[in-house]
């Protein structure tokens, strides 16, 4: 399966950030590497100007978040089809800080999904536990449910729901920006039981502290099919390590 390393800069970078594009494009040869996809969700101040500017460069573009209504009185909020006509091919919808700090709950998350496939972008879904729900436990539990409410059941066009319409993102919470990551056999547990609750075809990337030190193991367990990074993918020779760790 061709894995996906993806990139979010969460609420970090100013324009001149797009240096770091650069130098990242310059790494990959300006070319898209024939077995490896690689995506940035910059901030949205900065999605279309990327978009634009570097449209048959080496890197797709995707938004950090999205709001289940094409359009209305939302202030602040940005659609789904907004960020398709900015240049975007990806979405991240779920992502824990969004579920913490907005309340997001699986049936916003799946709205938000399902919002990203009506306008065309493949959604990033986001799932994973507390270390409070890992320590007492929970966190099959906790992911089966999120999958349960998180993913939507058809596809873009009212069918089945394609393998490739979405991506799974499995990030422990307790690993977020922390340095701490799970043990690749808990890595390895966790994939495997998100690909029996997915399709065969899905994409599942693991996050949570990925960086050039770790990528390499992490990228070859069962199942992990690519990496959504947080602070590691804001400099090019830093998130080019975790891309080449990919390779093959």
């Amino acid at each position: 399966m061709k894995p996906l390393i993806a990139g979010n800069w969460k609420m970090n970078g100013l324009a001149d950030a797009a240096s770091e594009i650069e130098a990242l494009i310059a790494k990959m040869d300006g070319s898209a590497p024939a077995d490896r996809d690689v995506a940035v969700c910059p901030p949205a101040t900065l999605l279309a100007g990327f978009a634009a500017r570097y449209s048959d460069e080496a890197i797709q573009f995707g938004g950090q978040d999205c709001h289940a209504e094409a359009s209305g009185a939302h202030t602040g909020d940005i659609s789904a089809e907004m960020l398709a006509d900015a240049g975007a091919a990806f979405v991240i919808v779920g992502h824990s800080e969004r579920r913490a700090d907005h309340g997001e709950t699986d049936a916003a998350v799946r709205a938000k999904a399902e919002a990203a496939l009506r306008a065309g972008l493949t959604p990033i879904i986001c799932v994973g536990e507390t270390q409070e729900e890992r320590s007492t436990g929970r966190a099959f539990d906790v992911v089966r449910t999120q999958l349960a409410g998180s993913v939507p059941t058809s596809g873009p066009r009212s069918g089945p729901l394609a393998d490739d319409d979405y991506v799974i993102a499995y990030e422990p919470v307790w690993a977020i920006g922390t340095g701490l990551t799970p043990t690749l056999e808990d890595i390895a547990e966790m994939h495997e039981d998100i690909r029996e609750r997915t399709g065969a075809g899905a994409r599942i990337l693991y996050g949570g502290s990925v960086k050039p030190a770790n990528a390499a193991e992490i990228l070859r367990v069962r199942n992990v099919n690519g990496a959504l990074v947080g602070g590691a993918s804001l400099k090019a020779n830093d998130f080019y390590a975790i891309v080449a760790a990919a390779a093959g």
